[in-house]
């Protein structure tokens, strides 16, 4: 089984005034995610379902990547903030033993990983790793691949 960990991409928004969790992609942030989503695509990433966070930048970074893909997104709450180890027992037993694209927020999705492997990882926005586990029930896997945003979205 394959678990891709997505990161969103570039929210940053200088003088944001409004709550952190309405916060979407910026356009650069967005056309980052489509150069990025087409390389995925174009690379083998080929999840069987996407999993999204609720929050805007999560969301639209996981359309992107749905549209390149041509697949539809699954929203999950356990995917916002406070994403750890429990949610992904959940969504895992839930979805197994399809391959999953989980997009998503730091610092869960690096602590996630690094539970999963034992390996520190630090996600970038926009990056993407992969963990191969061998038995979902198990929850221990290898890191794949960790690609940066800086090599898939030029």
């Amino acid at each position: 089984m394959k678990l891709y960990f997505l990161r969103h991409g570039d929210a940053d928004w200088p003088g944001w005034d409004r709550p952190d969790d309405e916060r979407p992609l910026t356009p650069e942030g967005k056309e980052k995610m489509r150069r990025s989503a087409k390389f995925l695509a174009d690379h083998g990433v080929t999840p069987e379902i996407i999993l999204s966070s609720p929050l805007p930048r999560a969301r639209q970074t996981a359309d992107i990547m749905a549209a390149a893909l041509r697949m539809e997104v699954v929203e999950d709450p356990a995917l916002g903030g406070g994403f750890g180890h429990d949610a992904l027992v959940k969504l895992v037993e839930e979805h197994a033993p399809k391959d999953i694209m989980l997009v998503g927020h730091e610092p869960g999705m690096s602590m996630v990983i690094w539970d999963l492997t034992g390996g520190r990882v630090k996600m970038g926005k926009g990056g993407l790793a992969r963990v191969d586990l061998e038995d979902p029930a198990d929850l221990r896997g290898h890191l794949v691949s960790l690609i940066p945003p800086k090599i898939s979205a030029h």
